[in-house]
């Protein structure tokens, strides 16, 4: 039996010190050696792993094969047995294990039998072990196949031994409920992917071949089962899918593997069949029909099958190929179906894509036709999968069509090359059909992007003339940005490339000059904007690229600027900047003496945007080691206390950002000067003086740096100086000092780097760690705000040395404990801050733990001790006296500095918890919880009670000043009211609800550590006991306490607390939260209390919380019987004797589904009952119980801002975030088109009646069905023409006697009309416009020209084309309707928006009509006003909509045109 690491490593280490007959130099390289293994072995942090194994392997390769050979065989022996017990140790982390390969194999060169030998005794371990293979064993065999290379060789030895054990395993994994759907049943699927992957020579005869077929029978079967459904884990169906394709992979002959795979097609099949792969025959009874099954096959088959049997035939249609179809309609298929998988089924098209694209020889070959001709089925299908989906709520979905449509142009690119095809008609198609998209569609841009290769810069430029301004659209609205940015790159540099096309002698300037024409304007335009979101995307997203492909347009762009005119400056930092972060030219070569100039007045700019891109510039040079100047410098020593005390949060974190730009150049640049001096030989001239000052002026300005927060930190500075300070601080000592982060990627220290530490300690400087430095930092422990405390505690315990001083400690223990027993949430938050850096930085145990002979006490094992005490303490006192705890023993500071101690530092949690301990600390959060809700309730037992509901707001208060009153003597008296809460009252509701969100957090993430560190269940900290105590600690304070602060602290622990039971391996404990969701649900759905709760209160978090926490990989089991049950009870009539005063089930239902439609957590996973809930929403808006309206609107709302995005709330807005127009709603949420249309036709018929019967038809649904169309992207073309029956319901809405109805009507007919029927809808709604003489409905003719003002907006938006003889008829009409501003139209609502007509057509009026109105217009302003024709509510809207028309300018008067509205007047 092989030794552990531990024994090894001390057996290693003693041969090594003992050989005698070694050479030094080896037994030295070996203990270095040993002692990174050491180190790798004891971190728990994958990247320091990583890191010592990285350098463990260059010290062995320092070690050559003869020096290798020298070594004893026992102690050779003792090294491979260490090395593959570190692989074993390794085995989670791949990369890990393959740098210890690297070590094998480098022993494998001097003893190839030893390394075999020693690694097959560890695998046989596992394979002939009489045992079921657990986890570990799988995880061991999976590292040895995939990295291995002597693993590898034996696996080959023992390969059949090994199917064996897994055909064993499979069936009982997926018969046990605990094992089928956790990583066990996943790990063997993985195993056997391997095996057929790696050892596909060894696995084939099994399956083609008559013999020895009984394990892969058997493995086949259950790997079936699994894709089925009989696991509901996804990842763990689509992987078992990608195994079996590779097992058909394994074939040779191609009319096997084809057959097989045509037979695994019948995947579809609902009804069961039998699967034949070679001599394997397989029954498949299909167990859900979620189309994951399909999903899989497709997958599996595209990812691992080779051409051949990719373009195999059927064998009863020869001309059939598995590629076309039999794969594609199954793609296509799992496309177009509403899956809670979408996003994998878009995936699985772009796999299709790619393997058509790698296979497309062979298709022409064997097909001997086009395969995308004009107009071809498959090109349509393909286009329309693309084109439906682009604006997929689904999350990646968008992203992957764009990637589809790029590969399908590339496909039809090279079909047309293969068939001499020039015409390639598909471009300008699509080229027609992208422009008729509204510059809102994101997908425009990236379509664009893809066509651009094909058309070319001018082609498409002289086509689209309005592409810029679009660009400059898309930059000013955030969301766009990203597209619009990456449209105008592919621009220039499909610009340059058709600029250097068959010429290499354009000079630099010349390839600048014909950018310029296209791009200058649209850029200085965008620098220099008033538009704060268009003038920083242009800067950060256009500058860049636009130097990296024309680097000479810098002269162009600086030559249009003059840094004293508004807005030039801020463009001219960011221009020079970008164009040296880009080029790394001297800041000074371009301008001369004219640049420091500009800069210092840049530097000294009121505006933050202007300082920061000065700032910039300064700072910024892509050669880290290009020093500053002394220039620099010394600007930067003036500018950086300048700075100091600027309140914008982004403009601090950016300055921090620039001075560690600024730092790292000083430091690399110092660095390769000290560097170089160390490489110096004797008698060789030192370096120039210049270089010697360079150095000197460097670490000057560290050290001035280094010392200038510590001026600014001393109480009575602002928080903004030493909020800046302390970054500024951060930025020096993650610069300049020799500490690695683990948790971080980029931006460690240089490895060398404490060569300079030591030549500037050596000059006096540097000493960043001296005794007053801390203890100013210490001092910022006890800052006001928690952020100032929590930087300076940072940087403590990142940076400073490992421990503290004894009396320092002693002073800090001290003024700790003070500090946990004040009752104020802030001091008490101090202390626990303080605890925490006590424990990692104070030598010594704890006062009272010393003594304690224990031997597995550690430092943090009794500074958790004591805090148990104290908590303990402080709940005992609660218990006798609440009055005296709230003032002296608060509990959450003892509960906080606790959850630090635990749960924040490096320690594992099995160190400072035992079991007594942890039984210790679960019981008092019991008690705690139960003590303080009593207190709230006034009464421990009604608390304790299930069928109460929690007291209200007003009992709660009442409960807290009964407790003051039975303990104060001196309490008010009887009949006297007090309207402002007493001290008293503050200090026990802050100590009962500040302590209840503690125990929420605490409790949560308490658990959530025992459960992930616990490495073998039987001797987990919690059992299933404990568990359900926790449990129901959470639901006493979410079901039992409506303080917010308390249920929203809780619900953050309660996540954390069932994501770590779901993800469990034990059924047992993965079943207390669904148990938890059952007894949820039955409280929505029973009556609670005779107090109407806001919102539910906590019951609505908690089912949140449970869900929240269910796997995303999963069916989501969960989330699916919550909402068939909420939405069953949302829908449930209300009882004929329903009272308003109670918490009825049915409200309570609708609250809850709120909260997990806005919930983020949820987001994608709830879009597929999105259906369901905005039909259920609408319905309940038309309920006589005002509670079920108000929760229906809320939870309407919420939908909607979940089902296309966030909107601003500004009039003038951009679109919404994910923008959908009307056609791709309805493509995803089908079920809504009919139920919409229907309820628009309803509230249309009831406006049909006899013109004079005056009937008010209220609708409740209506308006918010308004609302939601009218978000819809409008301009998008339906080419189904499906949508073309919401048109006339949304005409007849015209003549709705509500305003706000008409108004949002106008806005739902634009979305809702294609472009194509702007001019049809112009001319109907005109030519019912009414004579002088005709009677009319003031209400009809209003809507009538809101919607014609609507359309024509649209329609006239951007379009700079030679207007249509429909137009000028349009116009034609409006004008004839000249009446509705004269004297004969009374009513100043249709008076304003006939003349809000007349000038979106402005334009095209002739000057003989823009005279007539002019001359109406003003006999009207000099007549007097008589009464008006409008209701009240809308008088004061109609009076300022005329009087706002009628401010003319001068030009209005000679006949010409008003001048622009001047601004609503109040």
């Amino acid at each position: 039996m092989m030794l552990g690491f531990e024994e090894l490593l001390r057996s290693l280490q003693d041969c090594v010190i003992s050989e005698n007959e070694a050479a030094e130099n080896v037994s030295r390289t070996l203990r270095l050696f040993l002692q990174k293994l050491s180190e790798s072995s004891r971190s728990g942090v994958k990247r320091c792993k990583e890191r010592c194994l990285e350098e463990a392997v260059q010290l062995l390769r320092q070690l050559s094969e003869a020096q290798l050979s020298g070594l004893e065989n026992d102690h050779l022996t003792l090294l491979v047995r260490l090395l593959i017990s570190t692989q074993l140790q390794m085995v989670g982390i791949s990369t890990a294990c393959r740098k210890v390969d690297q070590m094998l194999q480098h022993l494998a060169k001097v003893d190839h039998q030893l390394v075999f030998r020693e690694t097959r005794e560890c695998f046989h371990s596992v394979v002939h072990s009489d045992q079921i293979l657990c986890f570990e064993d799988l995880q061991r065999a999976c590292m040895f196949l995939e990295d291995s290379t002597v693993g590898r060789e034996v696996w080959r030895e023992s390969y059949m031994s090994m199917l064996n054990k897994v055909s064993e395993l499979l069936p009982v994994a997926l018969q046990q409920e605990s094992l089928r759907d956790g990583p066990l049943c996943y790990i063997t699927v993985k195993v056997c992917l391997q095996i057929f992957q790696l050892l596909s020579s060894d696995v084939a005869p099994l399956v083609w071949d008559e013999e020895q077929r009984a394990p892969v029978q058997k493995i086949l079967q259950t790997l079936m089962a699994i894709i089925l459904g009989q696991c509901c884990n996804r990842d763990t169906r689509l992987l078992a899918g990608t195994a079996v394709a590779m097992l058909i992979n394994t074939a040779s002959e191609n009319g096997a593997g084809g057959a097989a795979a045509w037979s695994l097609l019948q995947v579809s099949h609902l009804e069961p069949w039998l699967l034949a792969v070679g001599v394997l025959r397989v029954q498949c009874d299909p167990a859900e029909k979620d189309g994951v099954a399909r999903l899989a096959v497709c997958r599996g088959l595209l990812t691992c099958c080779r051409p051949h049997i990719l373009l195999s035939s059927h064998e009863d249609a020869p001309e059939n190929r598995l590629l076309l179809h039999g794969l594609f309609p199954l793609v296509f298929t799992l496309c177009e179906e509403k899956l809670d998988c979408h996003y994998f089924a878009f995936e699985v098209l772009n796999l299709w894509l790619k393997k058509v694209k790698e296979c497309l020889a062979d298709l022409w070959k064997v097909t001997r036709v086009r395969l995308l001709p004009d107009n071809c089925t498959l090109l349509q299908q393909l286009i329309h999968l693309i084109w439906t989906n682009a604006e997929s709520p689904v999350d990646g979905v968008s992203e992957t069509a764009r990637s589809a449509f790029f590969l399908l142009l590339d496909l039809y690119e090279m079909d047309c090359k293969q068939f001499c095809d020039t015409k390639r008609a598909l471009y300008l198609t699509l080229l027609e059909r992208i422009m008729k998209l509204p510059w809102e569609a994101k997908a425009k841009y990236h379509r664009l992007c893809a066509l651009l290769p094909y058309l070319g810069t001018d082609k498409l430029l002289d086509q689209c003339p309005e592409i810029s301004s679009h660009l400059l659209k898309c930059l000013s609205t955030n969301h766009l940005a990203p597209c619009g940015s990456e449209l105008y790159k592919s621009l220039i540099q499909q610009q340059r490339r058709e600029l250097c096309d068959g010429s290499s002698s354009h000079a630099e300037l010349d390839l600048a000059s014909h950018w310029a024409r296209r791009w200058q304007s649209v850029l200085h335009e965008a620098l220099t904007s008033e538009v704060p979101l268009l003038q920083n995307n242009s800067a950060t997203q256009l500058l860049p690229c636009t130097f990296q492909v024309f680097p000479s347009a810098v002269d162009h762009m600086l030559a249009s600027l003059d840094p004293y005119t508004p807005g030039h400056l801020h463009a001219w930092a960011c221009i020079l900047s970008s164009y040296r972060a880009v080029t790394g030219d001297s800041l000074w070569a371009l301008q001369g003496s004219s640049t420091l100039e500009t800069l210092q007045l840049a530097l000294g700019s009121a505006d933050d945007k202007v300082r920061l891109a000065a700032l910039n510039l300064l700072c910024c040079c892509p050669k880290t080691k290009d020093t500053p100047t002394p220039q620099e410098m010394a600007i930067m020593r003036t500018f950086i206390p300048q700075n100091l005390n600027c309140d914008s949060s982004p403009f601090r974190q950016h300055f921090q950002a620039g001075v560690k730009k600024f730092l790292i150049r000083i430091r690399d640049g110092c660095l390769a000067y000290v560097r170089g001096q160390k490489g110096k030989k004797k008698g060789e001239s030192s370096h120039s003086e210049r270089t010697q000052d360079l150095l000197d002026q460097g670490m000057g300005f560290v050290e001035w740096l280094s010392q200038l927060p510590y001026t600014y930190l001393a109480p009575g500075h602002s928080y903004q100086r030493k909020k800046t300070a302390l970054l500024l601080l951060s930025a020096v000592l993650e610069t300049c000092t020799d500490t690695w982060s683990p948790d971080r990627k980029k931006g460690q220290p240089p490895a060398n780097i404490s060569s300079l530490i030591s030549c500037a300690r050596q000059r006096g400087q540097w000493d960043f760690f001296c005794r007053t430095k801390q203890l100013v930092l210490l001092s910022c422990l006890e800052d006001s705000t928690n952020e100032i405390r929590e930087l300076a505690a940072g940087l403590l315990l990142r940076f400073f040395p490992p421990s503290f001083l004894d009396d320092l400690t002693e002073v800090l223990h001290t003024r700790t404990k003070q500090l946990l027993c004040s009752p104020r949430v802030q001091e008490a938050q101090m202390g626990a801050l303080m605890m925490k850096i006590l424990l990692q930085k104070s030598k010594h145990q704890c006062e009272g733990c010393r003594l304690n002979s224990r031997e597995s006490n550690s430092k943090a094992f009794c500074m958790v001790k004591v805090l148990v005490k104290e908590l303990e303490e402080h709940y005992l006192t609660a218990k006798a006296d609440m009055m005296l705890a709230a003032r002296e023993k608060p509990i959450h500071g003892a509960l906080s500095a606790l959850q630090r101690c635990l749960l924040e530092t490096p320690n594992s949690v099995y160190d400072t918890l035992d079991p007594s301990l942890n039984m210790e600390v679960l019981g008092l959060l019991e008690n705690i919880s139960l003590l303080l809700l009593g207190v709230l309730y006034g009464d421990p037992e009604a608390c304790a009670s299930e069928k109460d509901a929690p007291p209200s707001f007003c009992d709660m208060g009442n409960a807290i000043s009964s407790l003051i009153a039975q303990t104060s003597a001196g309490g008010q008296a009887e009949g006297e009211e007090c309207v402002l809460l007493s001290e008293e009252h503050s200090l026990v509701l802050t100590c009962c609800w500040v302590s209840l969100k503690e125990i929420g957090i605490f409790l949560g993430s308490l658990v959530e550590k025992i459960l992930t560190q616990s490495k073998q269940p039987s001797k987990c900290l919690l059992t299933k006991q404990d568990l359900i105590k926790a449990a129901e600690i959470f639901k006493n304070i979410l079901l039992k306490c409506r303080h917010w602060g308390a249920v929203e602290g809780c619900c953050i622990g309660f996540t954390k607390f069932c994501a770590s039971l779901l993800s469990s391996s034990d059924p047992e404990l993965r079943d207390i939260p669904a148990q938890m969701l059952k007894k949820g649900l039955q409280v929505v759905q029973c009556l609670r209390s005779t107090s109407v709760t806001r919102r539910a209160a906590g019951l609505p978090m908690l089912i949140l919380c449970i869900l929240s926490a269910e796997e995303a990989s999963k069916a989501r089991p969960l989330l699916a019987h919550s909402m068939q049950t909420l939405l069953e009870t949302a829908r449930t009539p209300l009882n004929d004797d329903w009272d308003q005063t109670l918490d009825l089930p049915q409200v309570c239902a609708v609250h809850t589904l709120q909260a997990l439609v806005r919930s983020t957590a949820l987001g994608a996973a709830i879009l597929q009952f999105a259906s369901d809930v905005a039909i259920l929403s609408l319905t309940l808006l038309s309920s006589p119980c005002w509670a079920m309206r108000n929760a229906a609107l809320q939870l309407y709302s919420s939908l909607c801002t979940r089902m296309l995005g966030q909107r601003s709330t500004s009039e003038e807005a951009g679109p919404t975030q994910h923008a959908m127009s009307p056609a791709a709603f309805f493509f995803h949420y089908p079920a809504l088109q009919p139920f919409l249309l229907g309820e628009l036709r309803g509230s249309a018929q009831d406006l049909e009646g006899p013109p004079n019967e005056a009937k008010l038809h209220l609708k409740p649904s209506l308006y918010p069905i308004l609302t939601l169309l009218a978000q819809l992207q409008p301009g998008v073309q339906d080419s189904a023409e499906t949508l073309s029956d919401f048109l006339p319901p949304l005409l007849q809405l015209s003549a709705s006697p509500i305003y706000s109805v008409r108004m949002m009507a106008s806005k739902a007919l634009v979305a809702m009309t294609p472009p194509s029927e702007y001019m049809n809808i112009l001319i109907n709604l005109t030519s019912q416009l009414p004579s002088p003489q005709q009677q009319c409905s003031h209400n009809r003719l209003h809507g009538q020209l809101l919607q014609i003002k609507a359309i024509l907006e649209r329609a006239l938006c951007g379009n700079s084309s030679a207007p249509s003889d429909d137009l000028f008829e349009v116009l034609s009409r409006i004008i004839a309707s000249l009446w509705m501003v004269t004297e004969a139209q009374r009513c100043p609502l249709v008076r304003a928006v006939y003349l809000d007509v007349v000038d979106a057509l402005r334009r095209f009026c002739c000057e003989t009509y823009l005279s007539d109105l002019s001359s109406t217009l003003l006999r009207h302003l000099q007549t007097p006003q008589q009464s008006l024709q409008i209701n009240s509510g809308h008088a004061k809207s109609g009076r300022t909509s005329l009087q706002r028309a009628l401010i003319l300018d001068s030009h209005w008067l000679h006949g010409s045109w008003m001048g622009r509205v001047c601004g609503r007047l109040a």
